[in-house]
């Protein structure tokens, strides 16, 4: 490879960064559903999930994330169900390890106006559905063995 193209590839940052994210859940008659979002951008099948919000604790900071993302509110935990991992890819042309850890949110709103509604869907199903549904496979395990 030449210098030029060395220095352009994109670089994963060594140290993980920590984003928190809600795993809204609810529970039907027929059982456990959860709640999934699009990304704004590749609209594939997410959880909300955003950086550290300052002067908020973790599980409040992911609470936020789900309101804000997809008009959820509700009781999170106060211990993380979990973590996993992705590559973000920055406005830079980079690459960010996240690590992400999740907070289970039993929904007890769901608005029908959020802050984001014109750039996600959102879907309920079930935790094996939503396992098949996202990309990350840490995320996809997390969900196949989500119980609330």
């Amino acid at each position: 490879m030449d210098k030029t193209a060395e220095r352009l590839r994109p670089e994963p940052d060594r140290e993980p960064k920590t984003q928190y994210a809600a795993l809204p859940w609810r529970r039907t008659p027929d059982g456990v559903e959860v709640l999934l979002i699009t990304s704004r951008e590749t609209k594939r099948w997410v959880i909300p999930k955003g950086w550290p919000i300052k002067k908020l604790k973790p599980p409040a900071s992911a609470a936020q994330e789900a309101l804000e993302e997809a008009g959820v509110t509700g009781e999170t935990t106060r211990k993380p169900l979990g973590l996993y991992h992705y590559e973000k890819r920055l406005r830079s042309g980079r690459t960010q390890h996240v690590r992400v850890m999740v907070f289970g949110l039993e929904v007890a709103e769901e608005r029908d106006e959020w802050p984001e509604k014109a750039q996600r869907e959102r879907r309920w199903t079930t935790p094996a559905e939503a396992a098949e549904l996202v990309d990350e496979k840490e995320l996809k395990r997390l969900l196949a063995a989500f119980s609330p």
